[in-house]
C-alpha cells in the first residue's frame, strides 16, 4: 500500500468519525467542505430531509476566479456559500471539515463564511 492510499484511508476514517457526531437538521444544517487538489466545494445539507440547500465551489463561473487552488479562492467560496445561505434564511450551521485538518484552505473558507454572518 502506497502513501497516497494510506492518507486516503486515514482521512476516510476521520471523516466517518466526524459524521457520527455532526448531523444536519432543518433548523441547523451541515456545512460540508470538500477539498481537492485544484478546487474547493461547499454544500449546506439537511441530513434529515436528505437534500442540499445551497452549494458553491471554485468551479462556479459566477465567482470570477483566476486561480482555484489557493486560500483566496477558498475564501471566495466561503463568502458565496454564506450569501446563498442567507438567501435561504439560514444563519446557523454545523461545520463538517470532511476529515481534512482545519488549516489552510479549509480554515480560509470557514473564516470567510463566519465573516459573512454564518454562525458555527
Amino acid at each position: 500500500m502506497n502513501s497516497a492510499e494510506i492518507r486516503t484511508k486515514r482521512r476516510n476514517r476521520r471523516r466517518k468519525g466526524i459524521r457520527k457526531r455532526v448531523i444536519g437538521t432543518p433548523t441547523k444544517p451541515r456545512l460540508a467542505v470538500h477539498r481537492s487538489l485544484h478546487h474547493m466545494y461547499a454544500q449546506i445539507i439537511d441530513d434529515m430531509g436528505g437534500c442540499t440547500i445551497a452549494a458553491a465551489s471554485t468551479r462556479d463561473s459566477s465567482l470570477g476566479l483566476s486561480a482555484t487552488g489557493n486560500a483566496d479562492a477558498a475564501a471566495a467560496v466561503g463568502r458565496a456559500i454564506a450569501q446563498r445561505a442567507k438567501e435561504k434564511g439560514l444563519s446557523d450551521v454545523v461545520f463538517d471539515r470532511g476529515g481534512h485538518r482545519f488549516h489552510g484552505r479549509v480554515k480560509a473558507l470557514a473564516d470567510a463564511a463566519r465573516k459573512e454572518g454564518l454562525q458555527f
